[in-house]
Order: C-alpha cells, then structure tokens, then sequence
C-alpha cells in the first residue's frame, strides 16, 4: 500500500499537531485508510508533523488495534551540540569532520533508537555548501538543510501490487543525478549491493545499519549483499566492502538512556582471510571516548583534500 499524507482540513492546523497529536483527527484518518478495503491490515503513514504512524489491527492482533506514533526531535542539528550532549567528544567530532570533508565512506552502526539518523544528520552538516547531496530512504528521517539536496523515499505498491518503488531502484536512479555524496538512511537487504557498487564508483557515501558493533556492521554489510542473487558470492563483497568502508561509527544508548558513540573504527582495506582488517581510533575507557593511538590506514582522501587527520589524533594524546 502507498504511503499516504493526512488530508489537509480548515479544523486542524500543523501547529495542531504539537506537542500532543489530536487523538480524534488520527482515529478520522485511520478510518479513511481502512474503510477503502477489507483486506487492509497494516498502515504506515506520515502525520503532518513528520511523525510515522503505523497501524495493526484485529485478527493480525490478538483483540486490539495496535497504533505506533514515532515522533522525531529536532534538537540536535550538528556535532557540536553532540558534544554539548555528551555523545562524543570535541577530539573524535574534529575527527569526523575532517573525515566528511576529505569524503571517506561513513558507515554509523548501532541498535534500534540509538540515534543513528541524528548521527547522519549531524555528519552532513559538516559538508561543503557546493556539495550536491542525495539521499535515499525507506521513508523520509532524515532533515538536511544544505542548500543543494535531492531527497527520495520509497514507494509501496498499490493494493493491485503496482507502483512500488524500491531502495534499489531509488539507489540506481540516484546516481543519474550527479550527486557529490549519496547517502541511503538504512540498509537492511539487497540494496546494500547497490550502495556498495555507488560507493566502487567513487561516489562520496554514507548509510547506517543495525549492528552490536563496528565490526559487527562491517560483517553484516559483507553479508546483506548477498541476499541479490545466486551470482553475488562473497569473494566479490568482502573486498568490495574492505576497500568501500573507510570509517565506521558505532551508536550505543547507555544505562542512563544517553546516546553516544562508543567506537570509532577504519577498516585498513586489507582481508585476514574471511575478515576484514580494522582499527579502533576512538573506544569507551573509563565511561570516556578516547583516542587509542590508532591512526586510519586508508590515507589517500585526507591528504587529496590537503587534511592530516594526524593533527588531531595526536592533539588528543599529547
């Protein structure tokens, strides 16, 4: 099923919506979606304050309908205010502003609601204004305010099965847009073949991914491509992978419920048989993020955009 927009009414304004939604205008609009068809179980839509809405209802559900609303806050719009929040530090935020800017790969890993779109959202701030930005979707998450971006999300099919489209197809179409950076909110099957294949070209990129730690992510991601077909086999995608990935960040949300990052990893692009090499620039010691003394080992981007990330892993232990 299409995702659809809550139909606009003189009766309710956005700013009707916040901080608390209407209770009587989303059950009038859960009613519209379902009362075109029978057969209709589910429904994830978008409210018009950006937040999702997801519906089940009886006989997937045991006797309820089941409503999910996920709000999404604004709060956090650059790593700077990560540092404020505690999720990094200054030391490992210059780092990864240097790394967005002399274009590394950025892969950010992490559990459910550990703050990974914020993650994405604050890295790309520290993108160039020229910079052509693209992005794909499953549903609209992420809020950039570049001047210059191009912003996509999928489609479901209609309820004759029609219309659907896919992160694949929107991956694929994205890069006949001349992007300088491509970025895909989160890859979770086949369409991390394709991100990977974008990123083999060249193309500047970013994504996240569900994962229990950096290595875990690299692993999944050498992983998830195969679920493409019977000719994708892993001596294709775990170089690929090792070359593409430069820097991966992993999320975590601590006993406190704050989220921060926990491991700064650089796979070197090297294989040790079936895994791929890395080392940690940034670990949790002593409840802080610190810098190891590891330094990336794929240097080529820092120094063709005149950067040593050097500088400031070294700021840090002196």
């Amino acid at each position: 099923m299409s995702t659809p927009a809550v139909p606009k009414s003189s009766s309710a304004s956005a700013s009707d919506w916040s901080p608390l939604l209407r209770t009587e205008l989303i059950r009038a609009y859960i009613a519209t979606l379902f009362i075109s068809s029978v057969y209709i179980q589910f429904v994830d839509a978008s409210l018009p304050d950006g937040s999702r809405l997801h519906v089940v209802i009886p006989d997937i559900t045991r006797r309820h309908w089941a409503v999910n609303i996920r709000k999404f806050t604004r709060r956090v719009r650059d790593l700077n205010q990560l540092v404020g929040l505690g999720s990094l530090t200054q030391q490992a935020s210059e780092f990864l502003r240097m790394c967005v800017l002399s274009g590394q790969n950025i892969l950010v890993s992490g559990a459910t609601q550990t703050g990974k779109t914020t993650m994405l959202n604050a890295l790309l701030t520290a993108t160039r204004r020229n910079e052509r930005i693209v992005t794909v979707e499953e549903t609209f998450e992420l809020d950039l305010a570049a001047r210059d971006v191009v912003a996509m999300q999928c489609r479901q099919p209609s309820l004759e099965g029609t219309g659907e489209i896919t992160l694949r197809r929107l991956i694929k179409e994205s890069l006949r847009m001349r992007p300088d950076r491509l970025i895909v909110g989160e890859v979770r099957e086949a369409e991390s073949l394709d991100l990977l294949i974008a990123l083999n070209s060249g193309l500047p990129g970013m994504c996240s991914i569900h994962a229990n730690s950096a290595r875990d992510a690299l692993a999944k991601l050498s992983t998830l491509p195969l679920l493409a077909g019977r000719n994708i086999d892993s001596a294709f995608v775990l170089p690929t992978v090792a070359g593409c990935i430069d820097i991966v960040v992993h999320c975590e949300i601590d006993r406190h419920g704050r989220r921060r990052v926990i491991e700064i990893l650089a796979p070197s692009g090297r294989l040790a048989g079936p895994v791929i090499e890395a080392s940690p620039i940034f670990l949790i010691e002593g409840g802080t993020l610190t810098a190891t003394g590891g330094h990336p080992g794929k240097l080529t981007k820092f120094l063709a955009a005149g950067l040593d990330p050097a500088i400031v892993l070294c700021a840090g232990a002196a």
